[in-house]
């Protein structure tokens, strides 16, 4: 592990120098030794402030502190640094290593090939096809709008040039005798017709 000091109206100590590589140590136990740090140490009218930046292999995590006193301020900047490391871990490990095949329609899916009979002799091969399974439910976004349904009754023609004009695919509508009707807009652009029971 590579650690780069920069102090800026700062003089690194030896005891600020030792505490960061214990703390850094720490970190290394959590994430491993395959990252650098950089250390910037700045002094800014008594203001004294930490800056600890690591970088592992998914980006860098950067622990910030200031305090009165320069060994408060890195004891912060490393406590800061061991949570957004231990936050990183776990995230890493939660994710998953390997994608799944989605099936697209085609013929992505597994043939197993399996024999039904008493012996090996009457036994006739079959394959049975293996699909992927399908989300058990999904989460409905509902959206309710009185401009899908027209408030008096109107002609089929009517309804259509309505639906048109306020661009729906979906258009609610009851006819002069009071019969409800639904017209649906196709993926190819025509118009289809539902009658209401």
């Amino acid at each position: 592990m590579n650690v780069e000091y920069t102090g800026r109206q700062y003089e690194i100590t030896p005891a600020i120098r030792k505490e960061v590589e214990t703390g850094l140590a720490k970190i290394r136990k959590i994430l491993g030794d395959k990252f650098e740090a950089k250390v910037i140490l700045i002094v800014q009218k008594h203001r004294h402030k930490a800056e600890i930046t690591i970088t592992p292999r998914k980006g860098p995590i950067v622990g910030l502190a200031e305090a009165g006193d320069m060994k408060s301020a890195v004891g912060e900047a490393l406590d800061h640094l061991e949570k957004q490391a231990l936050k990183y871990k776990t995230r890493w490990r939660t994710k998953k290593r390997k994608p799944h095949d989605k099936w697209n329609g085609e013929s992505s899916q597994e043939d197993v090939t399996t024999a039904v009979g008493i012996s090996k002799m009457t036994a006739i091969p079959m394959v049975v096809h293996k699909f992927p399974a399908v989300a058990s439910t999904t989460d409905v976004h509902l959206v309710h709008s009185d401009d899908a349904v027209a408030t008096r009754p109107m002609t089929l023609e009517e309804a259509v040039k309505e639906a048109h004009f306020r661009d729906r695919d979906v258009f609610v509508f009851r006819d002069p005798k009071g019969k409800l009707m639904i017209l649906h807009r196709t993926r190819d652009g025509k118009m289809e017709l539902i009658e209401a029971p």
